[in-house]
């Protein structure tokens, strides 16, 4: 049996772009991804609302730092054959005021984390995928127009940095936006169709990596 961790947001977590509530198990990406790769597969979702790279919100609580919680769920979930990140979303807030290299560098600390850590099968490292998220819709209208000021055109530097910091760190990387687009609903989340194009396009990913 092979364990992946997929570490996220609200987009991991399933939030509806119309704030209803969450996608069910099946509809949300890793629930797809779970359910193609089929048995010999456990995928372990591990999807926060408001989480962070490495930011503590000021507002909505420390806990919502990613870099903060990983270490703890690496250990739970140990021991792990790949970890997937797909963070950066929730950084280019514009209560942080961070531009977007300074959110790889939080990836790349996230990465670190991982790629120093002794919980991958025999005490070894996991395998790493770094996500970027598709970049955010327009925001005019939308309930989060105010908050993620000036986010749309930061966003689409992030899979370029990613992937710089992916190159870096010697693990693998996948633009998330090279096959899905946020909600124009609400700009920031994604609809049940973009959740299972995502899925899909990371079973390969992950067959690639560790088979």
């Amino acid at each position: 049996m092979k364990t992946i961790l997929c570490y996220g947001d609200s987009n991991t977590w399933g939030a509806l772009p119309d704030g209803s509530g969450r996608m069910d198990i099946h509809t949300r990406w890793a629930g797809v991804l779970r359910d193609r790769l089929g048995a010999g597969y456990h995928v372990v979702e591990e999807g926060l609302n408001g989480r962070t790279t490495a930011q503590d919100d000021p507002f909505e609580g420390a806990h919502k730092n990613g870099r903060a919680a990983l270490p703890l769920l690496l250990e739970t979930h140990a021991p792990l054959d790949l970890v997937i990140i797909m963070l950066g979303t929730n950084d280019l807030k514009k209560r942080f005021d961070v531009p977007a290299s300074d959110i790889a560098r939080g990836m790349g600390a996230l990465a670190q984390l991982v790629l120093s850590s002794a919980a991958g099968v025999g005490g070894k490292a996991p395998r790493l995928l770094l996500v970027a998220p598709p970049p955010i819709a327009p925001l005019a209208g939308t309930p989060f127009e105010d908050m993620f000021e000036g986010a749309p055109a930061k966003s689409e530097k992030l899979a370029g940095f990613y992937a710089q910091t992916a190159a870096e760190m010697g693990c693998a990387f996948f633009d998330a936006g090279s096959v899905i687009v946020s909600s124009p609903r609400d700009a920031i989340h994604l609809e049940p169709d973009q959740h299972l194009k995502l899925g899909e396009a990371l079973v390969e990913q992950v067959k690639t990596l560790i088979g």
